[in-house]
């Protein structure tokens, strides 16, 4: 039987998959390795060790979610819709939460994170100043409300809890 061959992003992909079912310890070459069933030779073929592979793993991410707010930014329209939105999108990526869990063991992957936040932090300033909401604390809450709700259990609709929140900002202005 023929095995597909397995490229650098396959790699990544599985370690992302891997790093929100378990965590970063899932994040090493062997694990992965039985999880794609592959050898750790492919995964030595396209990294040179595990240190590399989360460092490409970590610039993944962080390209895709710094890319989701310059896309964000392209778009035209009514900026309560793009801040709900936003927020739905940023709600909805699992990866997220894997990372924040991630950034609390590691400095490189807090520094990501916090460059990522600043630029959504930025977003929704700007999102809330056309809406006329001039205060940046609003702003902050919005995205601690962003990093926080899925962090509160399966039980709650973090999503319902964010548009609750960006009614409450804007009932307030």
């Amino acid at each position: 039987m023929k095995h597909q061959r397995l490229t650098r992003q396959s790699w990544i992909d599985a370690g992302l998959e891997a790093l929100v079912a378990s965590g970063p310890v899932a994040l090493a070459a062997e694990p992965l390795a039985r999880a794609l069933g592959a050898t750790k030779g492919s995964f030595y073929w396209h990294f040179k060790d595990v240190p590399e592979f989360q460092h490409a793993l970590l610039k993944d991410w962080q390209s895709r979610a710094l890319m989701q707010v310059a896309d964000a930014l392209a778009k035209n329209g009514n900026a309560e819709e793009r801040l709900r939105d936003f927020g739905a999108r940023i709600l909805g990526d699992v990866q997220d939460s894997a990372l924040r869990a991630w950034a609390r063991t590691s400095t490189e992957v807090a520094e990501a994170v916090a460059q990522v936040d600043a630029e959504r932090l930025r977003y929704i300033t700007s999102l809330l100043q056309h809406l006329g909401v001039k205060n940046p604390g609003f702003a902050l809450c919005c995205l601690g409300a962003l990093a926080g709700l899925p962090q509160v259990g399966e039980s709650s609709d973090p999503a319902a809890a964010y548009e609750t929140l960006v009614d409450l900002v804007l009932a307030l202005k």
